[in-house]
Order: structure tokens, then sequence, then C-alpha cells
């Protein structure tokens, strides 16, 4: 890896931490809404993408109220998610495996740490995660077509504009 290439992935880690943190209100609890999880969908354009979203969750997730148990589980949630995202051939069905793995990983969470009703916990991650990355996929579904906006991303896959 070259420096260019870890310089990369280290602001989109940072991106994530900064966005979870300063919308702390929003990414932890039983309601979630963390905006954060649409730099998800920068797995679609790039697989390396996976390795700075997991860290930066890892490190967003240590000022959760749930502890090392949402550094742990909402992290594997996230690597999971991730990891689906990088080998599927559509940008809106990406919006799948992030909201089921952190609907049913971190509602167990809510569950367990928080004593919340899990359907209710399971259902209310879901829902805000699905909002979120619908909001997502359709940036994303825009923003691919642009050379410029792809170029940034050193995207390498799932790339449509035409070469020049």
């Amino acid at each position: 890896m070259k420096v260019k290439d870890i310089a990369r992935l280290a602001i989109v880690s940072a991106l994530y931490v900064a966005l979870t943190y300063a919308l702390g209100f929003l990414s932890y609890g039983d309601i979630q809404f963390r905006i954060a999880e649409i730099l998800v969908l920068l797995c679609f354009f790039r697989k390396d993408y996976t390795i700075s979203l997991t860290v930066g969750c890892l490190i967003a997730n240590l000022f959760s109220p749930m502890g090392i148990y949402d550094v742990i589980f909402g992290t594997i949630a996230t690597l999971l998610s991730c990891l689906c995202v990088c080998f599927l051939p559509n940008i809106f069905l990406c919006i799948i495996p992030p909201v089921v793995f952190n609907g049913v990983i971190v509602g167990l969470e809510l569950h367990y740490i928080l004593e919340l009703p899990f359907v209710a916990s399971m259902i209310s991650v879901a829902i805000g995660e699905a909002a979120v990355m619908v909001i997502g996929a359709f940036i994303f579904f825009f923003l691919k077509k642009k050379k410029g906006f792809m170029k940034v991303l050193c995207a390498n896959q799932h790339v449509e504009f035409e070469e020049e």
C-alpha cells in the first residue's frame, strides 16, 4: 500500500468517526440515525474502504453508551455490511446488508445491554439504517456518473462514466 492509499483510507475513517461523534444524539441508543453509515456505500466502489469503515466504526463506538459491547458487536455489524456491499452488483441492493446486520446485531445489543424490547429495538434500528442507506444510495447513484467524483474515490469497480 502506498502512503496515498493509507491517507485516503484514514480520511474516510476519520470522517466516519467525526460524523458519528458530532451527531452522537442520533448515533447511539434505541433510536438511531447514524449519518456516517452512508459511507458504507463507498465499499461498492472500492473494497479497501472496508478497512476504513471498520476502523472508523470501532473508534466511533468507543464513545457509545453500550461500551465494549458496541465496540465489538457494532463494529462486526459494519464489517459484515461492508463485506457484502463490496460484492453486490447494484448500489440499491447495497441498502439491504446494513439494514439487516445493524437491525439484528444492534437490536440484540440494545436488548441485552439496555434491556429494551428486542423486536422494537431491531425495527427501530433497521428503520433508521434504511432511511440513511436510501438517502446514501440516491446520492451515490447520481455521483457515480461524475468522473471527478469517481477519481477522488479512486474507484476501481462499478465505474460507469466513459473514459475520454
